[in-house]
């Protein structure tokens, strides 16, 4: 299924006869444009980067690699071949053809899922936008434009189907969301995470590894939706996002790795004295960086989330492959519940626990990560595990949201939650010293000191590649 590169708008649905639209989306291109200069990666516009740009959306054609300048990156509307005779496969729906237009007692409904998932997409362009200052060698600094430039594009999949399908309302929204910046205090982006500050590359790492991973649970429930075109551009941009969670998973190795080696190398936990970041300050960020991100996936049970799901709009991850009646109207699910100072798991509404149901199966993909980094510790024949901290732990939404957990689970008063966070999550001086390693790095094939080479190159290109070009 080729994509048409000959358009101003690189597309795969037949932009060119549908002139409204296509007006309409060349017109919102220079805004986009404007928006990148302004708050995409700084002093990027010379560099010649070594990209994946997709020519077609199968399996041959989606990774197409060269050296593109970061301004002429062909931003695009892609979307994933139809599915002949589909149908919806959950909720009050089932079994009837997925729909091709927005059913319209489902308008507003559609639309909300669209614009907080696409509001996600830039904001984490400008979460990162210093990044490329510090970048601790040429491969990560390639990485993350890699990784900037696809977000980019995923913005252009949310923004082509609120101008398909929503009219107006749909331009209107499209606006608002390069009208709103990450952190920006009178218009903030729509979910929290996507406002703290990725003011480092160890921060940069846990939000690949485990943000990312978030928008791996929230697309791939949206890719169930009985909306097609929405199923369809969401399976195409699950295709992209394993790049980002790659580059998480394999940079906080890289960083255990390393930590490893100095441990060994001077015999002592102190690594910091030799350029390292210690497996403590790895763990405080493990903790910092799990709490927020598991909170992107709502309250524990809600109702907003079983509407959604009884009216077809968004299943649950792998939604095909459970076995159950996929209407869920007698089923139940354990949740949480703080009684007595104590968690207690007790059954809810399968269908109201929706967003606990997407939790469980992001914590355990989260925990298979955790566990190959304690194998890269325990090769290195060290004493030390990393753990995911209990879910409760420093939560802002959710049933979790009013108490304190320690991070094995234990509820505990305030006071003695402020007293002992020092030890848990990242403190001024964890900051600060990371802060300090933050230096660019720019020769090929050298690395920064905290962090371990990696084990191959990018598309066959050995590792002392030129994978960025200054001019």
């Amino acid at each position: 299924m080729g994509i048409n590169y000959s358009e101003k708008i690189p597309n795969n649905v037949d932009l060119g006869n549908d002139r409204r639209l296509q007006r309409a989306l060349e017109k919102w291109l220079p805004e986009f444009q404007g928006w990148w200069r302004e708050l995409g990666p700084v002093e990027s516009h010379d560099y010649d980067v070594f990209l994946r740009t997709a020519i077609s959306v199968d399996k041959g054609g989606w990774a197409n690699y060269g050296h593109v300048k970061m301004p002429d990156y062909r931003w695009g509307v892609f979307l994933s071949p139809s599915e002949a005779d589909r149908k919806i496969n959950f909720g009050m729906h089932k079994g009837q053809d997925a729909w091709q237009e927005v059913p319209g007692e489902y308008r507003s409904e559609l639309r909300r899922l669209i614009v907080t998932q696409g509001d996600t997409e830039p904001a984490s362009v400008e979460q990162q936008r210093h990044l490329g200052r510090t970048c601790p060698s040429l491969y990560d600094l390639r990485n993350l434009f890699q990784i900037n430039v696809e977000e980019g594009r995923h913005l252009w999949a949310m923004v082509y189907l609120l101008h398909a399908y929503f009219g107006r309302d749909g331009r209107e929204e499209a606006e608002e969301m390069l009208a709103r910046h990450s952190g920006d205090a009178d218009k903030p982006r729509i979910l929290q995470a996507f406002n703290e500050e990725t003011p480092d590359w160890l921060s940069f790492f846990m939000f690949t590894f485990f943000t990312d991973r978030d928008g791996k649970y929230q697309l791939a429930s949206l890719a169930e939706s009985g909306f097609d075109p929405l199923s369809r551009t969401c399976r195409f941009m699950l295709t992209e996002e394993a790049h980002h969670m790659f580059v998480g998973e394999t940079g906080v190795q890289r960083v255990i790795q390393r930590a490893c080696d100095l441990m060994n190398e001077h015999k002592t936990d102190d690594v910091r004295s030799f350029g390292g970041i210690d497996l403590a300050t790895i763990q405080r960020y493990i903790n910092f960086h799990f709490s927020v991100s598991i909170d992107l996936f709502g309250q524990e049970t809600s109702t907003n989330a079983a509407n959604y799901y009884t009216m077809g709009l968004k299943g649950r991850y792998q939604e095909t492959r459970i076995d159950d009646d996929h209407i869920l109207t007698d089923a139940t699910y354990k949740v949480p519940e703080i009684r007595d100072g104590k968690v207690h798991m007790i059954d809810a509404s399968a269908l109201n626990a929706v967003n606990e149901r997407l939790r469980d199966d992001y914590v355990a993909d989260c925990q298979r990560g955790v566990d190959k980094w304690n194998r890269t510790i325990a090769a290195a024949g060290i004493d030390f595990t990393l753990t995911l901290p209990h879910r409760g732990f420093h939560r802002g939404i959710g049933i979790y949201a009013n108490s304190c957990l320690t991070p094995d689970g234990k509820v505990i008063d305030r006071a003695a939650f402020e007293k002992q966070k020092g030890e848990w999550l990242p403190t001024d001086s964890d900051r600060i010293y990371i802060l300090s390693l933050m230096k660019a790095v720019t020769e090929p094939g050298k690395m920064a000191s905290w962090i371990a080479p990696p084990l191959k190159g990018i598309n066959g290109q050995p590792i002392d590649y030129e994978y960025v070009r200054f001019n």
